[in-house]
């Protein structure tokens, strides 16, 4: 719609189903209409459509300063809101209300700094640019230099040592966030995850029956029997309880003499256990979340479809 902001002077949001939002008073009022106009909407959904949609009709004022991208020229073009919340009608397209605009003038993306490019890529429709960036923006603004601006950006290596470390941060966030998915599967949807693990590391599985296991939940090995080496009996414990050296000693104590260990507890162990792992009589692998997500990551393209959909992750490129 850039377009037609630019040369009709508006700026608009959609959420058609509402109608005309004027009879909309309080937050209440909005978060009851959004459920009322979209009910298949999830809660989250609900909660952001109706915060965007109260902030564009009650609490944007007259005078404030207000932005949107052109993607094809990469520029911020940048005005004041000139008049009070419109609902155009139905027949009026996918943006019915609007705001009325005065543009002031344009920004180019790349005159802005690292941190200011990554705050305007918010997914929301509406949102508030945090206050260090809108500086940046009217400083830009009023330079009436874009070169000038350009010539005094951080030089290119501390500009990629930004990248670095948003990347860094969006990394660590995306692996908050699958740590949150895995420890959120039941206990059977834990141990075929753990066996779908092993699969996609090359092993043939078996997962023992429902009740007494005598101290194994999964066997693996080429051949899928146990025959061949190596046999690796694997116990998982899905519970926030953190595993002492008690549960790791009596786990080793039913083991054979040529077996391989996996120990497997979303709670964690004890330095205790992890000690009694060291100087187990045979070798066993401890692993806790972290460790069990950081695996289900190096391997997730060789795992099976069914496997895929328990932990559904959707691949992010990123500049290098």
């Amino acid at each position: 719609m850039i377009d037609e902001f630019r040369t009709e002077s508006w700026v608009g949001i959609g959420w058609a189903a509402l109608g005309d939002m004027n009879r909309l008073q309080s937050r209440a009022d909005f978060t009851e209409a959004v459920a009322q106009s979209y009910p298949s909407m999830k809660l989250g959904q609900r909660a952001s459509s109706a915060g965007q949609s109260f902030r564009f009709v009650r609490e944007i004022a007259l005078g404030d300063d207000v932005i949107t991208y052109d993607r094809g020229e990469r520029t911020y073009v940048v005005g004041e809101v000139a008049g009070e919340y419109e609902h155009r009608g139905a027949g009026s397209g996918e943006y019915p209300n609007i705001r009325r605009v005065r543009w002031q003038g344009t920004v180019t993306r790349d005159a802005l700094s690292v941190a200011a490019r990554n705050s305007l890529g918010a997914i929301s429709t509406l949102f508030l640019i945090p206050p260090s960036v809108a500086e940046e923006i009217v400083r830009l603004l009023t330079s009436g230099s874009v070169a000038a601006e350009l010539s005094s950006k951080p030089e290119e290596p501390e500009a990629a040592a930004e990248v670095a470390d948003l990347y860094r941060d969006v990394q660590s966030q995306g692996f908050e966030f699958i740590k949150d998915k895995v420890n959120a599967l039941d206990w059977n949807e834990m141990q075929e995850l753990v066996a779908g693990l092993l699969r996609a590391m090359g092993y043939k599985t078996r997962i023992s029956p429902s009740g007494s296991d005598r101290g194994k939940d999964i066997v693996a090995s080429p051949d899928g029997l146990g025959f061949e080496d190596p046999r690796i009996v694997v116990e998982v414990k899905h519970r926030t309880a953190t595993m002492s050296a008690p549960e790791i000693r009596s786990f080793l104590g039913g083991r054979h003499d040529h077996d391989k260990g996996l120990y497997v507890s979303t709670g964690g162990f004890t330095k205790d256990a992890r000690y009694e792992a060291e100087r187990g009589r045979i070798p066993i692998t401890l692993m806790d979340l972290d460790d069990l997500v950081r695996a289900l990551l190096e391997h997730y393209e060789k795992m099976d479809v069914e496997m895929q959909r328990l932990i559904p992750l959707r691949k992010v490129y990123w500049p290098a």
